[in-house]
């Protein structure tokens, strides 16, 4: 058996390839399935299956333009509700591809339509080789449990562990296991950074797997859950109904400088400028904001924008407009007004002004707090400001920046720090925006004040 694992980075997400004979299956695509199609061109497969392991929230599956252009069969629960021509699935059902099969276990939990994929191959067992735990089982962790308009988290954790102990946990311990998402993803909230394991591995070190009663695992489920964002819901929907070909998306319109004015000036749309933080902080267009390529830009573009909010980009290159786009479009952003042509170079050429945002390093910092003209904002996520934060910072993930900017005073100087300065470019750019006058980006973040054995604190949140 040929097996393939496809991981994208800026996701954190995990696809699979499975062939025998001749005859590929994909397991959880991404939206751009050229990948796949080259893959299985080149080993002269044909792709006669896909699998889904549920309706995914986090990104938008490639399933129906896939299956469009293979003639493939696409399989998923029966509990999915989806609304595409598909093979809907039970408990135990089977599937033979090649020398090797395919079945299905029911595991309810992270949503109620969530299955796991027994990979068996004769050759090397009659047992299972793998299994493809979609979000149900991850290396170091479960799926989240707050994902379903039907049921409640309680509920799901209920199920969830069910199926861990009712399926999972009964499979041999060398059972490789191959989960949909890695560390970074918000499907899970304490991933390692390994791409694969074994059941055994997860069974003696993963903190969920430990957990001895039903009870208890509900309550540590469903505690402290990672903010959930608002667009998961409408990628969900988006993959039951099966999103159109990314060929068929309008083309992008390139945009002049003085287009661009007039945009800003009747605030038709927002203006995402995707280059690094340091080019961004040392020249920008005025109300622009900034969400870098380098960092997981497509998830806090649909967290802080929405699915459906008019964008205009700005890059350095054409190359970095189709790939922001591409990216986008993975989480079902689609509605594009253009790009700047030329970039920002087009901007300023034009006579027109820019603006910064200055960058101060962790000592600077340190000396503008015990002077007192600071107003200190951290944007890390819940789990990293109990691990250790500064004592006199204000505390606003920028997950929630979605629903209301921190209550800060915009006419005092304010600096805001993330772990190590991807979020915090983009809160400052947001900050900037919304008229607070001088706002500082801490260089390297929480982790460079640690380096620099500066004083933290593990106190209550200042918010």
């Amino acid at each position: 058996m040929y097996f393939q694992q496809f991981y994208l980075g800026c996701l954190a997400h995990a696809s699979y390839m499975l062939a025998s004979e001749g005859t590929a299956i994909i397991v959880d695509p991404q939206r751009d399935v050229e990948i796949y199609l080259r893959a299985a061109d080149e080993r002269g497969f044909q792709i006669k299956h896909i699998f889904e392991t549920h309706l995914h929230a986090d990104f938008v599956s490639g399933h129906r333009e896939l299956a469009a252009r293979t003639g493939a069969q696409v399989y998923l629960s029966r509990l999915a509700g989806a609304r595409f021509p598909h093979v809907p699935v039970d408990d135990g059902f089977e599937l033979q591809f090649g020398n090797c099969h395919i079945r299905t276990l029911a595991t309810p939990g992270h949503t109620p339509e969530s299955i796991c994929l027994l990979v068996i191959d004769p050759e090397k067992s009659v047992n299972p080789w793998a299994v493809l735990t979609g979000d149900t089982l991850f290396i170091g962790d479960v799926g989240r449990p707050d994902l379903s308009p039907t049921h409640t988290p309680q509920q799901l954790a209920g199920m969830l562990f069910d199926s861990l102990h009712q399926k999972l946990l009964t499979l041999p311990d060398e059972v490789l296991v191959y989960p949909a998402h890695g560390a970074g993803s918000l499907c899970g909230r304490n991933m390692r950074a390994e791409r694969y394991s074994t059941i055994g591995t997860e069974r003696l070190t993963n903190y969920a797997l430990q957990i001895r009663t039903k009870e208890e695992f509900i309550q540590q489920l469903t505690t402290n859950l990672p903010v959930r964002p608002e667009y998961f819901a409408h990628d969900a929907e988006i993959n039951r109904e099966g999103a159109p070909p990314l060929n068929d998306l309008p083309p992008l319109r390139s945009l002049n400088a003085s287009e661009l004015q007039q945009i800003i000036e009747d605030d038709s749309a927002v203006v995402l400028d995707v280059r690094e933080s340091a080019d961004f902080a040392a020249a920008y267009v005025p109300g622009s904001i900034n969400i870098g390529l380098s960092g997981q830009f497509a998830s806090w573009a649909a967290t802080i924008l929405g699915l459906d909010t008019p964008i205009v980009l700005l890059a350095q290159s054409v190359d970095q407009v189709n790939e922001a786009r591409i990216r986008l479009a993975r989480v079902g952003i689609e509605t594009m007004t253009g790009y700047l042509e030329g970039g920002l170079a087009t901007w300023t050429a034009s006579g027109l002004s820019t603006s910064t945002i200055g960058r101060i390093s962790p000592s600077e910092l340190s000396s503008a707090i015990r002077s007192g003209d600071v107003q200190v904002l951290d944007v890390r996520r819940q789990g990293e400001w109990d691990s250790g934060h500064l004592d006199v910072a204000y505390f606003r993930p920028l997950d929630l920046f979605y629903s209301g900017l921190p209550e800060l005073d915009p006419t005092k100087p304010v600096a805001v720090h993330c772990k190590s300065g991807y979020r915090s470019m983009i809160a400052a750019s947001l900050l900037k925006k919304a008229g607070f006058s001088e706002v500082v980006d801490v260089i390297g973040g929480f982790d460079a004040w640690e380096k620099q054995n500066l004083p933290i604190s593990t106190a209550a949140a200042a918010s």
